[in-house]
């Protein structure tokens, strides 16, 4: 391990970088900012995300995965208190429920509205 090493931020690639920043923004409730000339949310703990356009056309992900086509490189999973209205929320703000899903009761795979799968998850019971 690197001495003193953690996660900085975490960058986006896409299109439309202050409508995708918005859409985050808006889901999590955290504030926007522009950091390093691009568009950004922080978390009130200090947890950022960037969104940047990319140096060539973007083409979002396909999910699930297609051989030879985009592949997704990551995903969020969200932990909520109400899966059903969580989904809706999301929805509500330009978000898509993806074709194929796997979570039954557990998660619901959503896509951004740039294509970035999300899922949203039933908080954990301990």
């Amino acid at each position: 391990m690197i001495e003193g090493i953690k996660i900085g931020d975490i960058a986006i690639d896409c299109k439309e970088r202050e409508k995708l920043r918005d859409f985050y923004a808006d889901l999590l409730g955290w504030e926007k900012r522009v950091m390093f000339g691009c568009p950004a949310v922080v978390s009130a703990e200090g947890f950022t995300l960037i969104f940047m356009e990319t140096d060539c056309e973007y083409c979002p992900p396909v999910w699930p995965d297609e051989p030879g086509t985009q592949q997704k490189q990551m995903h969020f999973n969200f932990e909520v208190a109400n899966l059903a209205r969580a989904v809706a929320e999301a929805e509500g703000l330009g978000a898509k429920r993806s074709a194929s899903q796997f979570g039954g009761e557990h998660f619901v795979v959503m896509l951004d509205p740039e294509g970035h799968p999300f899922c949203l998850c039933a908080q954990h019971k301990a």
